[in-house]
């Protein structure tokens, strides 16, 4: 399927198609880009998918500089930025040229970053190979490196000129890997569909098994769920653009005040969702069979809905830190029912402790 995201000028399409990655050298010449490619990857990665993407863009004529960067969220630092632009400016890159991003979140948003700085604008292409970075990261434009005082506090909106999905790559990821993408895909039907919340709820033994056709009716799903967000708020300054924030404002808290060390992006997203469903039935904004059913869901994906323990204070302290608040006060996204959302302000601390409280492990 492709899907169309409609920015004016900066408008895209969103490629979900099995076997893909094989494609892109074709479809960038649909584009009229320039004659180079710049593929920045891991080596891991590199390793298992980077010579079908090469192949393809060789095929189509283009000339092809594969730049391996560290993996993970050690690539997202300005002296790894400087390097690419080093390596960019090595291979003859001017502004046709296109920068691809082949790998997951941290991937695409130093390569984003980069593609937004070199000469004032390069082609950017994220090639995503996980479900996160298929269904939420790698479509909207944000790019970012970290800062050593906080991750993602140095980056601009660039929207791409394509994004390719292959939901066959995913088959090839760790356990744990996949189904943390599966939290951001919950979160899409939560806030945003409840008839697509039913059909993920209706395929979840599928997608727990692999199921390559249902992975890509799911994803291909989600990746329109965010894409028409992303239309109605391309640069974050509403509150359409907060809902993609459900689970995230006690999610991100929550891995901060573990140093990053104790969950996935994707479980403490999963343990946010809960907290933050417990929080609206505390303020009266939802009743309990709406967190029922996301708990049941998430559960059934393998997420987690109850952690060992919580420093609720180290939480309230990160939650202070939320890139979404103005003027010092902190929105929190929440679900009514299921399809809908409101954001809610001056939410009291007691209220986000009881919330944290209900999901220890030994909370009745």
């Amino acid at each position: 399927m492709v899907i169309p995201v409609d920015l004016g000028t900066r408008s895209y399409s969103i490629v979900v198609e099995p076997g893909a990655l094989a494609s892109v050298g074709t479809r960038l010449r649909e584009l009229r880009v320039g004659s180079r490619a710049v593929l920045m990857t891991d080596a891991g990665i590199l390793k298992v998918h980077g010579r079908a993407v090469v192949a393809g863009l060789e095929a189509a004529g283009l000339s092809v500089t594969v730049l391996e960067v560290p993996d993970g969220e050690a690539a997202k630092t300005l002296g790894v930025a400087e390097h690419c632009w080093d390596r960019l400016l090595a291979a003859g890159a001017d502004r046709t040229s296109t920068v691809l991003a082949l790998g997951g979140g941290a991937v695409g948003d130093l390569a984003g970053f980069v593609a937004a700085t070199y000469m004032r604008g390069a082609n950017f292409v994220p090639l995503p190979t996980t479900v996160l970075a298929q269904v939420d990261a790698s479509i909207g434009g944000k790019t970012a490196i970290d800062h050593p005082k906080a991750k993602n506090l140095i980056g601009a909106f660039y929207q791409p000129r394509l994004v390719v999905v292959d939901p066959a790559v995913v088959l090839t990821l760790p356990d744990r890997d996949f189904r943390s993408g599966l939290a951001e895909i919950v979160k899409h039907g939560v806030v945003l569909d409840a008839a697509y919340f039913d059909d993920v709820e209706r395929s979840a033994t599928a997608l727990d098994a692999r199921d390559l056709p249902t992975l890509t009716r799911i994803i291909g799903g989600s990746c329109r769920l965010k894409a028409s967000v992303i239309q109605r708020d391309p640069e974050e300054k509403g509150e359409w653009r907060f809902a993609l924030n459900y689970g995230h404002t006690i999610g991100h808290a929550l891995e901060a005040a573990t140093r990053f060390e104790t969950w996935t992006h994707g479980e403490a997203v999963a343990l946010g969702m809960v907290a933050e469903a417990r929080l609206a039935e505390r303020l009266g904004v939802a009743d309990a069979g709406t967190t029922r059913r996301q708990e049941t869901l998430l559960r059934g994906l393998g997420l987690p809905v109850r952690a060992p323990a919580v420093d609720a204070e180290a939480v309230l302290a990160a939650i202070t830190h939320d890139k979404k608040a103005r003027d010092g006060r902190v929105p929190f996204v929440l679900a009514p029912s299921i399809g809908a959302f409101r954001v809610i302000y001056d939410v009291a601390p007691a209220d986000v402790r009881a919330a944290l409280a209900s999901i220890v492990e030994d909370a009745r």
